[in-house]
């Protein structure tokens, strides 16, 4: 049967790798601040989502070189820590919701992204490009004593 898998939209976060397959050993993230880059899906491991804070990525300087990599090593930004947050005080772990997909509200917001009402759209489109139909999502405030 058909298969689903994660796609390069913006936000997700990959692991870099060479042209084998099995080389991506995850000492090498990446994170979509641009453009989706599609013809990447299935052909990289898609790791997870920046749900918040993508701001502090998307703002950095692109690089000069092909891809935007960096040629001068100086100006990459170190990542200098990492939090899980499984690994913080459960009070401290932040919470989040989402809209459930297979419910009518999520059918209504699909809708109205592919057939936008507003003034300015003389023709609707019919149609919406998956990338620009992110699951909504809020951070809430952790129940107590989840997990």
């Amino acid at each position: 049967g058909p298969t689903a898998a994660p796609i390069h939209c913006y936000g997700m976060v990959g692991v870099g790798r060479n042209y084998s397959p099995d080389t991506g050993s995850g000492a090498e993230l990446y994170t979509v601040i641009g453009h989706a880059p599609r013809h990447l899906d299935r052909n990289i491991a898609l790791v997870g989502r920046v749900i918040e804070g993508i701001e502090h990525l998307s703002a950095l300087p692109r690089g000069k070189g092909p891809l935007r990599f960096y040629l001068d090593a100086s100006k990459r930004v170190p990542i200098l820590s990492v939090r899980l947050a499984s690994d913080l005080p459960e009070g401290e772990r932040p919470a989040f919701e989402y809209l459930d997909t297979n419910g009518e509200t999520f059918a209504r917001y699909v809708d109205a992204r592919a057939n936008r009402r507003d003034p300015f759209f003389i023709v609707p489109a019919g149609g919406a490009d998956i990338c620009n139909l992110p699951v909504p999502l809020r951070r809430v405030e952790a129940a107590a004593g989840s997990d």
